[in-house]
């Protein structure tokens, strides 16, 4: 049976140079990088050349990268540790109703501890009004925290624009880039970006591994404390391996950026105009253009996702209903509900996020069998059947009456 692997935006299998390397820090590059022998030495030099591969890829400065377990850490340590510094100069926060739970849950965690936070509203299509944003900041407003690309429904948003807005402002500016780092171009100094939370699994690296980049300046208090690792911003011994990994696989990332971004969107416009022509009742979520390459997210009506998934699953596809960190719960996703589509819309969202071993010939697989999947659940379905009905005897009145 044919597998074709479409959750890229969940995770990604690691490189074969990464592998490579990797073995090579576990094996005979296994020292601690804080010892001063020789062993240490070349640990330590590992991981300093990861910081700068990193840095070079967002146009930042080595020194300004910190290493974290996560794109989740990285946005805890971001947006705590910003309103931990800065909570004598004010206490609000503003943000947007379809972050990533790593951002909304600490949001929410820090107004139990008095902070507001002003939860923006989007547009149908997951893009932001600028001038709401405008207007909701506030002379105690002291972070602004978006993200780059939502991770369910690919629409990118503007952050250049925030950036300037929150720069003009004198706000410090977050954006979690876990979707786009090494996907989309990005500069930290043109797009006036402060703190910047990636993830290393994202980009065909290791899991449990990510970065949290601090612009030279910012104030920002840690979390953890035990150890001077990353300048005292986030102490514990490095793990090695995974930064060596995360390193390559971003200057990698980097070569490749303008190819495969050319490449998947090709692929990713086929598979929604495929979808879009072969299944009736079906709805694109998400800016049509203004999108991740290789993302895409629909809802399929009078379907459950969960069942759809199930039987792709069957046919050897695998894809998802939204973000992973969220995939075992039965609640429709709380960024569809943001974008205005309804409860039963929600439920049927389907996303399949394509990469660098995507094939056409994966696309033309998906759309032969997903129509027929659909056909199938719709045929089990009493609302499905109940609509069809009602159109049945519509059409009939309408004959009679000419």
């Amino acid at each position: 049976m044919r597998r074709v692997y479409l959750d890229h935006s969940a995770t990604t299998p690691v490189r074969p140079e990464v592998v490579q390397l990797v073995n090579k820090y576990l094996t005979e590059t296994f020292g601690n990088p804080s010892s001063v022998h020789a062993f240490g030495r070349e640990a330590r030099k590992g991981v300093e050349t990861a910081r700068e591969q990193i840095a070079a890829l967002i146009k930042a400065k080595p020194e300004e990268i910190f290493f974290t377990s996560g794109g989740t850490e990285a946005d805890n340590m971001a947006i705590v540790g910003t309103a931990m510094a800065n909570q004598t100069k004010g206490k609000h926060i503003i943000t947007t109703q379809i972050e990533h739970h790593a951002v909304l849950d600490t949001c929410k965690s820090l107004i139990k501890q008095g902070f507001e936070v002003t939860f923006l509203p989007v547009n149908p299509d997951a893009t932001i009004d600028l001038e709401l944003l405008k207007s909701s900041i506030r002379d105690d407003t002291i972070l602004i925290t978006m993200m780059h690309v939502n991770n369910e429904v690919g629409t990118i948003l503007p952050i250049k624009e925030v950036g300037q807005i929150a720069k003009e402002k004198g706000i410090i500016f977050h954006v979690d880039a876990v979707q786009s780092f090494g996907k989309l171009p990005i500069d930290v100094n043109e797009m006036n970006i402060d703190l910047l939370s990636a993830s290393g699994h994202k980009i065909y690296a290791l899991k449990g591994t990510g970065c949290l980049y601090i612009r030279k300046g910012t104030k920002i208090a840690p979390l953890f404390f035990g150890g001077s690792q990353e300048r005292k911003r986030r102490p514990g011994t490095e793990n090695v391996p995974g930064i060596v990994a995360f390193g390559l696989a971003a200057h990698l990332a980097g070569q490749e950026m303008e190819a495969e971004a050319e490449r998947l969107t090709k692929l990713r416009d086929k598979l929604i105009d495929g979808i879009l022509e072969k299944i009736p009742n079906v709805q694109l979520n998400g800016h049509r253009t203004n999108r991740l390459p290789g993302h895409v997210n629909v809802s399929i009506r009078y379907i459950e996702g969960e069942s759809l998934l199930l039987m792709l699953d069957m046919k050897g596809i695998a894809a998802s209903s939204g973000s992973a960190c969220t995939s075992g719960s039965l609640d429709p996703s709380h960024v569809l509900l943001a974008m205005g589509i309804p409860h039963e819309i929600a439920h049927g969202s389907l996303r399949m996020t394509l990469g660098k071993g995507t094939t056409e010939e994966d696309v033309d697989y998906v759309l032969e069998v997903l129509p027929e999947i659909v056909e199938k659940l719709r045929s089990m379905s009493p609302l499905y059947n109940s609509m069809k009905l009602e159109n049945n005897e519509e059409c009939s009145k309408c004959t009679q009456k000419r």
